[in-house]
C-alpha cells in the first residue's frame, strides 16, 4: 500500500497534541490550575492535530468535509482550521495545486476566518515569505493568517517570541500588530488561562505592544474557553486598564466566528456579556455593522478600520492610545 502524504509529512513536522500541555509546563513549573486547564483544552489540541493529519491524508474536498463534518458541534471550527494548516502545508510542497484558496472559497466559506489562521499556523515551517503569501490571500481577512503565524511562535517559540519579544524580521507593516494579536492569543493557552499569568506576561511586552496582546486574550476567552468563570474575564478585563476595549474587540470577534460557521457556544455568550453586556449574537451583529463599507487606505487596511469602528462601539470606549500605530504592508 502507498504510502500517503500525512505520513511521510507528520515525522517531521513534530506537531503531536500530547506535547501541548508539557511545553506550557516547562514555562511556568507545575501548575494544579494549568493541569486542570489542560484537560479542558485537551480536545481542542487533538482535534486541531487529528483535523491536520486528515487533510494532509484525504485533500480532496469529498473526503475532507465529511471527515469535519463528523467532528462535535463545538470543535468543528477548530476542525477547519487544523484543515487550513494541511491544506496549506500541501500547497507550499507542491506549488500550483491552490487547495487552500479552492477551499476557502468553497466548503470552507462558513469557517474562512478559521482556515486563514490555520494557515498561518503552518507559514513560519514553510520556505514562503509572509508579504508573499498574504498577497494572494482575501484583502480583508489575510491578517488572520499573520494571527495564527503569530499564534505559532507564541506558543511553539516562547523562548524567542515570548521571554525575548522578538518580532521575525521578515513580518513587517501592519503584519506585526495581527502577529502580536496572535502571540496574544497563544497566551491563553501557555498560561493554562490563568489571569495572574496572562497579565505578568502581557505587562512584561513594551506598552506598544499590549493593545494588540489583550485583543487576542480577548478573542481566546471568548472562542477557545478554558475558563468559564465570569470573576477570571471581569478580572482580566479590569487589569487591561487602557486596553479593556481591545479586549472588547477580541470578543466581538470571536462572536463573529461563532456566527459565521452557525454554531453557539455558552462561554462564547459569557465572556460577551461580562465585556460588552450583550450576548453573542448581539455582539455579532454590532461588529457586522461596524464592517459595512470599508476598504483598503493609506496606513490603514480595511481590517483595522473595522477593528476600530468596533472599539468605537463598544459602550465603555474610550480614545485608543496613540502608541498603537498604524502601519501597512
Amino acid at each position: 500500500m502507498p504510502l500517503s502524504p500525512g505520513s511521510l509529512i507528520r515525522p517531521f513536522f513534530g506537531l503531536d497534541a500530547d506535547s501541548f500541555p508539557k511545553l506550557a509546563a516547562e514555562r511556568f513549573g507545575p501548575q494544579e490550575d494549568m493541569d486542570r486547564t489542560w484537560r479542558t483544552f485537551e480536545p481542542v489540541a487533538r482535534t486541531l492535530v487529528d483535523a491536520f493529519s486528515a487533510a494532509l491524508d484525504t485533500p480532496r474536498h469529498e473526503d475532507l468535509v465529511p471527515r469535519l463534518d463528523a467532528v462535535d458541534p463545538e470543535l468543528r471550527g477548530i476542525a477547519y482550521e487544523g484543515a487550513g494548516m494541511g491544506l496549506m502545508l500541501l500547497d507550499s510542497l507542491v506549488p500550483g495545486r491552490r487547495r487552500l484558496p479552492r477551499f476557502v472559497h468553497g466548503p470552507g466559506a462558513p469557517y474562512r476566518c478559521l482556515v486563514y489562521i490555520g494557515a498561518g499556523l503552518v507559514l513560519p515551517r514553510v520556505p514562503a515569505r509572509p508579504d508573499r503569501f498574504l498577497r494572494r490571500q482575501d484583502p480583508f481577512l489575510r491578517w488572520l493568517v499573520m494571527d495564527g503565524y503569530g499564534f505559532h511562535d507564541g506558543f511553539f517559540a516562547w523562548r524567542r517570541t515570548v521571554e525575548g519579544r522578538s518580532v521575525p524580521r521578515d513580518v513587517r507593516g501592519y503584519a506585526r500588530r495581527a502577529f502580536d494579536q496572535g502571540v496574544g492569543r497563544s497566551l491563553w493557552f501557555s498560561t493554562g488561562a490563568g489571569p495572574d499569568r496572562i497579565i505578568a506576561t502581557i505587562d512584561g511586552f513594551p506598552a506598544s505592544r499590549r493593545a494588540d496582546l489583550w485583543s487576542g486574550i480577548g478573542l481566546a476567552c471568548a472562542y477557545a474557553a478554558g475558563v468559564m468563570d465570569r470573576d477570571a474575564v471581569r478580572a482580566l478585563l479590569e487589569a487591561a486598564r487602557e486596553h479593556a476595549a481591545d479586549i472588547a474587540v477580541g470578543t466581538a470577534l470571536a462572536s463573529v466566528f461563532r456566527e459565521q460557521s452557525g454554531l453557539v457556544a455558552p462561554h462564547t455568550d459569557v465572556a460577551c456579556d461580562v465585556v460588552w453586556g450583550q450576548d453573542a449574537a448581539e455582539v455579532a451583529a454590532t461588529a457586522h455593522r461596524a464592517g459595512r463599507g470599508l476598504r483598503d487606505a493609506p496606513g490603514r487596511p480595511a481590517y483595522e478600520h473595522w477593528r476600530q469602528r468596533i472599539r468605537d462601539a463598544w459602550p465603555h470606549s474610550a480614545p485608543a492610545p496613540s502608541s498603537a500605530k498604524e502601519l501597512h504592508v
